[in-house]
């Protein structure tokens, strides 16, 4: 339904990072919006000297995952679009006064649950500005998990880096999402913060899929 609430619970090398809910904007067979507000509150996952995951070896990791911390997105609001049929989801970040920024693809494997929504994060990125230019993110991380078990095959690699170029095309053709579409959008204004949801069920995912 239009303006439910639905938690987005991102899991990287297996284990969460963070869940935070967002509410649905449009739900189509060819996919669906979300909008993350800033500011909402969320879980993180509680590690130790402030590592981020992604720098902490799966093996080196709790087997049931880390504690999770009460927080707050702290990025820009945006709008979520993630395609039914593809490996990854792109974002339209907006700043202050909800300026459009840009868009950012982060490349992924969705599963559904009920009202939760777990991503597993693909490391590889890509950032497409206002003006259509873009650049890969974090090659070299993508590149150093490849061949681990809690991450992705040399197989699996390139058809992720497939999919960011299949993208990428999107981009320079400037064909949806890059073409202008809902860089205006401004969510309902009887549409609040969603309350931080209980901590989701899974803390600890299988390897990621393609």
């Amino acid at each position: 339904m239009t303006g439910g609430i639905l938690r987005w619970n991102l899991f990287i090398g297996g284990h969460l990072s963070s869940s935070v809910p967002v509410r649905l904007v449009e739900h189509t067979d060819e996919g669906q919006l979300l909008w993350l507000e800033t500011g909402t509150p969320m879980w993180l996952t509680d590690l130790p000297g402030g590592a981020h995951l992604r720098d902490i070896p799966p093996e080196e990791r709790p087997a049931g995952g880390y504690p999770l911390k009460a927080g707050r997105w702290p990025m820009g609001s945006a709008l979520i679009h993630q395609p039914t049929a593809g490996g990854h989801a792109v974002f339209w970040f907006f700043g202050r006064r909800r300026r459009f920024r840009g868009w950012y693809v982060n490349l992924e494997h969705r599963n559904h649950h009920g009202e939760d929504i777990d991503v597993a994060d693909h490391e590889l990125d890509i950032t497409v500005s206002r003006s259509h230019a873009w650049r890969w993110k974090d090659e070299r991380s993508f590149a150093e998990k490849t061949g681990h078990p809690s991450y992705w095959s040399p197989d699996e690699a390139a058809a992720i880096r497939a999919e960011g170029e299949r993208v990428v095309r999107l981009a320079e053709t400037r064909t949806f999402p890059f073409d202008g579409s809902w860089c205006d959008f401004k969510p309902p204004s009887h549409w609040t913060i969603p309350p931080r949801p209980q901590p989701p069920v899974r803390s600890v995912l299988g390897p990621p899929g393609p």
